[in-house]
């Protein structure tokens, strides 16, 4: 018999709970049975109305996506998690705890297609679940704070974790970011801007206002004007270094 997931619906906000509904109205192995704008409401319904999925947001107001699970007990009804968020570093810790699977926002239908394909897959193996929830607990139990080391990064269908030290450097073109390593570019899931932040303290410096670059693979510097500089990487991708940036390029060779 085909299986339908009882699904529960999980964010504060009440437009990304509407997006999230009409596009799974358009699955037909899910039958939406509720929905919650907060932590405590989200505890209530998973307890009162046992659903087989739940697609919770992290970021919420008082008690968020990673109170609820720390909440979740031993022995209570634990359905699947799809995590979604807004923020990659969040995905990261999802992905490494063997989550079922994370979502980043805006929600693609073949993104979300595949979540619910997984969690089907889950479907009547309740230990497996279990052992998933326990896993995304460590991280959510873990100190706060720590500085993100890894880059999700996007090719084809897939996501991909990387080190951050194995990054030459990171390229805006209009739209896109692209994540640039020793011979291969992925998408990034995240603006130069915010990417720029999440490094912070760390040996990329922003040389361009499209152009964020790992220090340690700079092979080469060469002054074309006393303002104007070009970066060569270890690939032997070039970059020039803005007028802005140049103070990034003088501190480099004062070291």
């Amino acid at each position: 018999m085909p299986v339908v997931l009882k699904t529960l619906i999980v964010d504060d906000e009440p437009i990304a709970r509407q997006v999230l509904r009409e596009e799974l109205e358009q699955v037909q192995d899910v039958a939406l049975i509720g929905e919650a704008s907060d932590g405590v409401s989200a505890l209530a319904a998973i307890r009162d109305l046992s659903p087989d999925l739940v697609f919770l947001d992290l970021e919420m107001p008082g008690l968020g996506g990673f109170d609820v699970i720390r909440k979740l007990q031993p022995g209570e009804h634990i359905p699947t998690i799809v995590i979604v968020t807004a923020w990659d570093q969040y995905a990261i810790q999802a992905f490494e705890a063997g989550a079922i699977d994370y979502l980043l926002k805006p929600i693609s239908q073949e993104r979300l297609a595949q979540a619910v394909d997984r969690a089907i897959k889950l479907y009547g193996r309740p230990a497996e679940v279990a052992q998933r929830l326990a896993n995304v607990k460590e991280i959510a139990e873990s100190p706060s704070g720590q500085t993100v080391r890894r880059i999700v990064a996007k090719s084809g269908d897939e996501y991909l974790l990387l080190n951050a030290d194995e990054v030459f450097a990171f390229e805006a073109d209009r739209d896109l970011v692209w994540i640039i390593t020793g011979k291969k570019r992925y998408l990034a899931t995240q603006s130069l801007k915010v990417i720029q932040e999440k490094l912070r303290n760390t040996n990329f410096r922003r040389i361009h206002r499209n152009a964020l670059v790992n220090i340690d693979h700079v092979r080469k510097m060469s002054s074309l004007s006393s303002q104007r500089w070009l970066l060569t990487l270890a690939n032997n991708q070039e970059f020039i270094v803005s007028k802005r940036q140049a103070h990034t390029v003088r501190q480099l060779l004062s070291w």
